[in-house]
Parts: structure tokens; C-alpha cells; sequence
């Protein structure tokens, strides 16, 4: 019989009330419980029991009982509460740990006296104690130590508890040893994994321990060699881990049974997950614009476009044996110009056996609408939401011929293997599935060097290396140094002939600089290496063999392609350094197209602030970046008590922050705000902002002058350009309806009272059209003084009062079309070339979508309205 399958408290997050509710969700029936749970919770250790019996759950042990054996003076106090507290429980057994204090006397007689009296006192209560030694104890490290103490102590209520994590990591001796054992002596069995890390034991085990599969620890013969002695009792997780101690214990406690389950079938010899015979296809989401840029690089590589579904709008391209599937259906992000991998096929001898096993696993099934005559195909979410379907060959029925017959360029032979970037949370989550529900062996994790910190990844593959499957995450991401294309994935495809292909992808080839060939110099023959630096080929070598692969460009906002050709029996996916060249090459490649628009009338765009005030400077820069835009415009000094203040000038982490951000990224600062002097105002006050403008790298300074007094306000302008023009900073005078300045008539007079080089005028739609001003006036106007405008729209009925023209302002402008500004004719009548920075707060819009999200929406109509007729160019 199978042992019972327990999970302690300890391995979960949240109250005592989430962790027992987790467990029982994942089918666990038992725990054991960590006194500081108990502790913490508001139940009653009476509660306790109740409630775990209403939820199927039995309490099987409690722990831990420190420092008790070896002190100078044996609290047996102290253990008798704790034997009520199990009494109370309802468990049956306490988990006494080897002591730790420094008072404890290295003494094992002494030691198994005083476990000998603690075991009397238990067993008069119909209770047993397990003895433990931890890795990091004081004297007593290993197992067989321990094992040495439970004999002297000769007492029947006193055994065991041995733990994989302190037998494994901490050197006490060898699993052979076990055989000394009897069975009956082992109380309890503690499981837990744990990675190959240069660490002492005790911080390995308080932070990094992992559930079975997810480490390096034979877990399977621990496991055997445990059930050799003729123990029955549990197996019970206790797996202390600070990423699972801050997650959702529900899907912990699901990864924890799922191990379980995997290690019992290993351990016992259960039959296989069912043999893979590689990929099936791989699915992409793709949208208008970014499926045609991924049909057209597998178009250069060789593809066809073979069928389309019967039913729902994807296509099939083949070539060889690789299939691609572009799935056009609307991506759930709304993100235009996105690409994702959404779903990955693999063939499986037995397709129903595949998916009853998922299943059995607890892999979320996920529901498939299909029509009478379309193949039953079965999958499962794996823990990134990666759709995983297994597959026969009866699914092609479900592809209409589209009339294109397959090419015969040959070349691309098959799928070698799929990437997929996991975060930090669910990297081991993915692990433990691709192991446990396909079958597949993961490699040991490896750190690779990048340009932005290290990324870690782990290989997994099935026996016969037919499926290939590489995860990678960034593990200390916690700063804001990072590349804009957040977790990326790629398709690897296989081929005989590298550089026909490199030559076929032509312009969508990513190019890898010369100095990673000058470093391959004195490994490879001249002309060897000339070719491959002309094509852009990467290269590595093992035992086995050579691996030479190029890479795509980014093809929407995540999704790249490698061609590879192994050569021998090479095992890998590369060298060490070929991850941080295509990091760095395709940063590049982002930066150059983020500075180049073709087309006669490119503008470049800036984020406004108030377009999503919400956004700290930082997170304003990575909108921008995400949407598309080259320029952010940031505000610096607050214009009301109610909104978000982001204090750049005086706060120098957020400054320095802010500044890591615009470096990875490559946004620019276009402008700062708002510079806004009354009748009391001194721009000297403003100099500090000024210079945090120019320490940003900032172009123009926004101002407002909503002073009645004209010759002040043109004086004090003019202090402000002077005071600017050192930084290199020009002032744009803006010219809201309702201030002192109030149009364009106004502004321009204070521009040539200042008689300043450095002047600027400021264009915001709104504000010109609310303003009463002419075009005739705007194009009068020098060309010189227009840096940038602000765009937006508004309603085409002006509000009657102040408040009303101020509050559609800074709540409820729209984006350009759909208002009634003549946003053309206003853009016409300013220099071509300038950029537009978008300043349309929607604050209803805002709440419904985030800023993020409406910042997007903004570019994305703004050209949109603007791409229907010419515009300023």
C-alpha cells in the first residue's frame, strides 16, 4: 500500500485557516502542523482539530520542540504543554529537532537520558516523540548519530523522524546506513528537494528548499531505501522556501501533491508517461500587425501556408517537420503589434494516456469547443497559462488545404526545441510540471551572464530528446535595470545547411556584432569564421559535437526565432555567452526601430504625465516604452493638492531610479513640467527643477504665466530663459483659456518682450481651440519657437465656466477623432517634424483600463487618426 501523503504548514503561505483550506483542495489527507502557525491563529488547538476534520484532514504530527536533550536542565515543563497542545490536536506524534543552543552538553548519554524521560511522559499520554537531526544542530548532525542516541534511550514511544533535506545536505552519513534501521523505528519521514548551491545547510534549508523534482536531490532512492527498512508511516513535505512562502498556498499546495504524486510513481516503479515522438506544433497569438511580420520571416525560411482551420481563424504553415500555427483570434492583452506563444503540441504515443495523467497530476484541463467532425484534442494549463495539448496526427484533419502546396527549399527540417521565459515565482512551478505530467528530464539549472543580471535556466527533455523544452528566468530582478521585452519565448528550428538559412531570413536576420568573432578567433579556421560573421552565426562546441544557430529579429513585442544545426551528439542550446550577445543585439535592434519610422511625415511621440498622472516617473517610462513611444514628458512639480506628487528634483532614489530606467529602455525625456509663475513667483525657486531637467537629459521646460500683469510676467519669463538656457533647456510658454495668458495673441507677446534665443511657444490642442486663436495667426508665427506640441481632443461643446474648461482639462480630453477640435488643421499649421506628445487625460477611461494600458490606447488612435489624411509633414 501506497504510504499516506501529508504536507506541513510551514510549506504554505498565509493564516492557519488558508494553509489547512489549500491542503485539503489539493487532496492531501493529513498535516503536520508548525507550532508558529498554531500560534499566530485565533482557533483554539480544539478549533484546530475540528476544523481539519470537517476538511477530510488528520494531524498527524507537531513541531518543532527546540532544544530540549543535552541542556543543563531538561524542560520537561515545558514539553508537558506541548503535550497538551497534541492532545488538544489530536496528533498523535512531536517532532523534537537535535538542539541547536550552545549550552547543550556534547554528551549522547546525557542526550538519550533525557529523551528517554521525555518518551515516558509521552507515551503516558498515548503519544510518541521523533527524533530529528538537523544539519545545523549543535552536536548531533546526522541520522545515524541520532539513530545511536534512539537505542541508548531504548524507549518504544521514542523513534525516528528523518528528513531527505538534513540526510541529503548536510553530510551526515550515507543512505546505506539505513539498512540499520528497523522500520518500526522510524516515527516520521520528512521530503524535501533542494538545489546544487555553494551555501551552508541552514541557509539552504530556510530559504531555498524545493518540493521532490524541482531539485538536485535523489529523492526517488531516498525514498526506496526508506521503504527497504519496512516503514509504513506518511511522507510528509516540509519545504521551506521564501517564493512559496509569499504565494498563493493554493497553487503551492497543488505543486506540493503534484511532486508527490511524481515521486511515489518513481519511487514504487509505476509505469512511464506515455513516449513523446516531438513537437506537434507550436501556437502563436498574433494580431493584425504583428501576424503579418511573423508570416512573413517563416515565409523566408520556407514555410507554407498549408491550411486553415475549419473553425476558428489559425492557420497551419509547415515546413519539414515543423508546424506553426498563427492563431489570429484577439489576443486577451489587447496589446497591438503583440505576439505570444499561446499553446505547444507535443505527439504522444498515447494521447488519452497523456491527458489522464495530467489530470491525475492536478494539471488544470482546460475546456475546447469543437465542431462534430474536428479531432478531440485534450490539454492542460501549464503554470504560466501555456496551453499544452497532446497530439496523434488526426489533428491535421482539421486544417482545410488552402490550395499552397509545401515548398521544398528544405530548409528547415523540424522543431528543435521551444523557450520559454517563466518568472521568478513560477520557475520552479514549471519545472515540477514539465517533469512530472511529460515525463521529461530537466537538466541542472545554469546561470548565464546578460546585460541586465543573470538569467537562470534549466533544460528539460523527453528520453529520446525528441521534445526539448528550455526555461529561463530573471531570478534577481528586484531593481528596475531591465529590457523592455518582458518574458520572452522563441522557437528554435533545426536545420542541415545554418547559413542558407541565415542568408533566406535576409533583413529579418539579427546581426551579432564583430567583437564575438574576433573572441572566436583562435578556435576556428579563417574562412570558417569569415562566414560565419557574415551571416551572423553563433557557435559552440561540446564533447559531442557543434551547435551553430542565428536569431531572428523580435517579431511583435516577445516573440523571436533560432535556426540551429547540431552537428555530432551535441547536447546543449549554446554558449554560455550566446544569451547576453542576442540580449545586447536585440536591444539594439529595438532602439534603432523606436528612432526610425519610415515615411515622409514620421513624427515622434512623448507620453505627457497627465496622461497617466498615476504612474510613478519610472513606471511612466516603461509605459512609454511598451506602447511605442521615443519620448516621455515628466512632471516634476505638482498644480493640485489631490493629484500624485513624484518628487524627481528632491527625492534621489527615485531620480537615480528613473534614470536606470530611461537607460534601459531608451526613452528620452522630452520635456519637463510645469513651470508656473504668478504674480508672487520667483523663477529662482525653479532652479532645482531646471536642474533635475538637465540631469534627465529633459530638452524643454512647460510654463504657464497666470499673472494679469504683462510687464511682470515678460520679465520674469525672461529670468526663467535665462536661468534655462545654461542647462540647455528652451521654455515653452503654454497658454491655457481661463489663466492671465490666456491665447495665442497674449503668448506671443510675452515671447518677443523676453527677446529670448531659448523661447518656445507650447501648441496644446485644447488650449488653442478653447483659446478663440486663428490658424492664421499660428502659421504667422516663426518656425523656431514650436519644439513640440501637446494632442489631444476634446468635446465639441465648450463648458460655460472656469471650472467646467478646467475639469475637461485634466479628466476628460479624447483621443484625436473623436471630438470636435480640428486636430488636422491645427497640426498643419505648426513645422513639420516636431514631436507630438500626447496630453489626453481620460480619468473615466483611466479607471477602466489603468494607465498603462489607456497610454497604449493613445498612440495607438492617434495614429490611427492622423495615418487617414496628410498631416504636417
Amino acid at each position: 500500500m501506497a504510504p499516506r501523503l501529508l504536507i506541513s504548514t510551514a510549506c504554505l503561505s498565509g493564516t492557519l485557516e488558508d494553509k489547512l483550506a489549500a491542503a485539503a483542495a489539493a487532496g492531501f489527507g493529513g498535516i503536520e502542523i508548525f507550532e508558529d502557525d498554531l500560534v499566530m491563529s485565533t482557533w483554539s488547538p480544539r478549533r484546530v482539530r475540528q476544523e481539519c476534520e470537517d476538511l477530510g484532514l488528520s494531524i498527524e504530527a507537531y513541531q518543532p520542540f527546540r532544544d530540549f536533550e543535552s541542556m543543563p536542565e531538561p524542560d520537561l515543563r515545558r514539553a508537558e504543554r506541548k503535550f497538551d497542545v497534541l492532545e488538544q490536536l489530536g496528533a498523535g506524534t512531536l517532532l523534537v529537532c537535535s538542539t541547536e543552543s550552545a549550552l547543550a552538553v556534547d554528551d549522547d548519554d546525557l542526550a538519550a537520558e533525557h529523551l528517554h524521560s521525555l518518551a515516558v511522559r509521552a507515551q503516558l499520554r498515548g503519544l510518541r516523540v521523533a527524533y530529528e537531526a538537523q544539519a545545523w544542530g549543535r552536536h548531533v548532525t546526522g541520522y545515524l548519530h541520532a539513530w545511536n542516541i534512539v537505542r541508548r534511550a531504548a524507549h518504544p514511544a521514542l523513534g525516528l523522524c528523518l528528513d531527505s533535506f538534513h540526510m541529503l545536505a548536510g553530510g551526515g552519513g550515507a543512505l546505506s546506513g539505513l539498512r540499520a534501521v528497523p522500520g518500526e523505528k522510524i516515527f516520521h519521514v520528512q521530503l524535501a528537494d533542494a538545489p546544487r548551491l555553494a551555501m551552508a545547510p541552514l541557509q539552504l534549508g530556510r530559504h531555498h528548499r524545493l518540493f521532490p523534482g524541482q531539485g538536485a536531490f535523489d529523492l526517488t532512492g531516498f525514498v526506496g531505501q526508506v521503504l527497504e527498512t519496512g516503514y509504513r508511516g506518511p511522507l510528509s513535505l516540509e519545504v521551506v522556501n521564501d517564493v512559496y512562502r509569499q504565494s498563493d498556498p493554493r497553487q503551492a499546495a497543488v505543486d506540493a501533491m503534484r511532486s508527490l504524486l511524481a515521486l511515489q510513481e518513481s519511487a514504487h516503479g509505476l509505469p512511464p508517461a506515455p513516449r513523446l515522438a516531438g513537437h506537434a506544433f507550436t501556437e502563436l497569438a498574433v494580431d493584425d500587425v504583428s501576424g503579418p511580420a511573423v508570416a512573413a520571416i517563416l515565409g523566408a525560411l520556407g514555410f507554407a501556408r498549408t491550411g486553415r482551420h475549419r473553425s476558428k481563424p489559425v492557420e497551419l504553415w509547415e515546413q519539414g517537420g515543423a508546424r506553426i500555427l498563427l492563431n489570429h483570434a484577439a489576443q486577451r492583452s489587447g496589446h497591438a503589434g503583440g505576439a505570444s506563444l499561446c499553446a505547444l503540441a507535443v505527439e504522444s504515443a498515447d494521447p488519452e494516456g497523456s491527458a489522464r495523467r495530467a489530470e491525475r497530476l492536478l494539471a488544470p484541463v482546460l475546456p475546447r469547443a469543437r465542431r462534430p467532425e474536428e479531432a478531440e484534442l485534450r490539454s492542460v494549463a501549464a503554470p504560466d497559462g501555456t496551453a499544452v495539448f497532446f497530439c496523434g496526427r488526426d489533428w491535421l484533419g482539421d486544417f482545410l488545404p488552402t490550395g499552397e502546396p509545401p515548398r521544398d527549399e528544405g530548409l528547415i527540417t523540424g522543431t528543435d526545441h521551444v523557450a520559454l521565459t517563466e518568472s521568478v515565482d513560477d520557475f520552479d512551478h514549471a519545472v515540477l510540471f514539465y517533469r512530472a505530467v511529460l515525463g521529461m528530464r530537466p537538466d541542472q539549472t545554469t546561470e548565464l551572464p546578460a546585460p541586465f543580471g543573470l538569467i537562470h535556466t534549466r533544460a528539460a527533455t523527453d528520453p529520446d530528446h525528441t521534445v526539448r523544452i528550455t526555461l529561463n528566468t530573471a531570478p534577481l530582478r528586484r531593481g528596475d535595470w531591465a529590457p523592455t521585452v518582458h518574458s520572452p519565448q522563441h522557437i528554435a528550428f533545426s536545420t542541415t545547411d545554418v547559413f542558407a538559412c541565415a542568408k533566406a531570413m535576409g533583413p529579418h536576420l539579427l546581426k551579432i556584432p564583430g567583437n564575438y568573432y574576433d573572441d572566436l578567433d583562435a578556435r576556428l579556421a579563417p574562412p570558417m569564421l569569415a562566414t560565419m560573421r557574415e551571416h551572423s552565426v553563433l557557435y559552440d562546441r561540446d564533447a559531442g559535437g557543434e551547435y551553430l544557430h542565428v536569431y531572428s529579429e523580435l517579431l511583435g513585442s516577445r516573440i523571436f526565432f533560432e535556426v540551429v544545426q547540431r552537428t555530432g551528439g551535441y547536447t546543449g542550446y549554446g554558449a554560455s555567452n550566446s544569451t547576453a550577445v542576442r540580449m545586447a543585439a536585440h536591444r539594439r535592434r529595438r532602439l534603432a526601430a523606436l528612432r526610425h519610422t519610415p515615411g515622409p511625415s514620421r513624427h515622434d511621440y512623448s507620453l505627457a504625465h497627465l496622461t497617466a498622472l498615476s504612474l510613478s516617473p519610472p513606471e511612466l517610462v516603461e509605459a512609454a516604452a511598451e506602447a511605442g513611444y521615443r519620448y516621455v514628458g515628466l512632471r516634476l512639480t505638482p498644480v493640485t493638492p489631490q493629484e500624485p506628487h513624484h518628487p524627481l528634483a528632491t527625492d534621489p532614489a527615485l531620480m537615480r531610479t528613473t534614470k536606470v530606467r530611461l537607460a534601459a529602455t531608451g526613452i528620452e525625456v522630452l520635456d519637463i513640467e510645469l513651470a508656473r509663475i504668478g504674480p508672487d513667483g520667483n523663477p529662482r525657486d525653479y532652479l532645482r527643477f531646471l536642474e533635475a531637467g538637465a540631469e534627465l537629459g529633459a530638452r524643454h521646460v512647460i510654463t504657464q504665466l497666470p499673472d494679469p500683469d504683462f510687464a511682470r510676467k515678460a520679465e520674469r519669463y525672461a529670468r526663467l530663459c535665462e536661468l534655462a538656457r545654461p542647462l540647455g533647456l528652451t521654455v515653452d510658454l503654454e497658454f491655457p483659456s481661463w489663466t492671465e495668458t490666456p491665447d495665442l495673441a497674449e503668448a506671443t507677446r510675452v515671447l518677443r518682450a523676453a527677446g529670448q534665443p531659448n523661447a518656445g511657444m507650447l501648441i496644446d490642442l485644447l488650449h488653442f481651440a478653447r483659446s478663440g486663436s486663428s490658424l492664421e495667426e499660428l502659421r504667422a508665427l516663426p518656425r523656431e519657437w514650436f519644439h513640440f506640441a501637446h494632442v489631444c481632443d476634446a468635446p465639441a461643446s465648450v463648458p460655460a465656466t472656469q471650472e467646467g474648461l478646467i475639469h475637461t482639462a485634466r479628466f476628460e480630453r479624447l483621443f484625436p477623432g473623436e471630438g470636435g477640435i480640428d486636430v488636422r488643421g491645427i497640426l498643419d499649421a505648426l513645422p513639420g517634424g516636431i514631436p507630438y506628445a500626447l496630453e489626453i487625460p481620460h480619468a473615466l477611461l483611466v479607471a477602466q483600463v489603468g494607465a498603462k494600458e489607456h497610454a497604449r490606447l493613445a498612440i495607438s488612435a492617434t495614429r490611427g487618426h492622423l495615418a487617414t489624411g496628410r498631416t504636417c509633414s
